[in-house]
């Protein structure tokens, strides 16, 4: 697998995709308030999630209009913060050693700080890929 030059990766996307009755896909292309409705209806009781086969060029497209490539990864962080997030790694990896030590002394703020990450990842990213 290749990987692709731009903010976001349709691999990624569709990988995600698999478990997109969960809503992951939709909060890695920037979009977690459907994101969250897929996660509490179950990918809109799977027919959104079927839709979303379809819809992933698309979503990508966007996400690369959207959202500055630079010295973070998103690809690298989405990874960290889905299977490290707790332990404050994808903060770790992006500079934010300090939140990063507090999420890992207080297991991702007991969740909370995991959850506001999920919906807040890609900006925090692209703002510190413009600097």
């Amino acid at each position: 697998m290749a990987i692709e030059e731009g903010s976001h990766s349709k691999a990624i996307g569709y990988i995600l995709w698999i478990f997109g009755f969960t809503g992951s896909h939709r909060f890695y292309y920037g979009k977690p308030l459907t994101g969250t409705l897929y996660f509490f209806t179950l990918g809109l009781l799977g027919i959104g999630w079927l839709i979303d086969l379809f819809l992933i060029p698309a979503m990508d497209r966007q996400a690369e209009l959207r959202f500055s490539p630079g010295p973070i990864d998103y690809n690298l962080a989405w990874i960290l913060l889905t299977f490290l997030g707790f332990f404050g790694v994808h903060r770790m990896y992006m500079g934010k050693w300090i939140t990063g030590i507090v999420y890992l002394l207080t297991g991702g703020l007991f969740g909370l700080g995991y959850i506001y990450d999920y919906w807040t990842l890609n900006e925090q990213i692209a703002l510190i890929n413009r600097r």
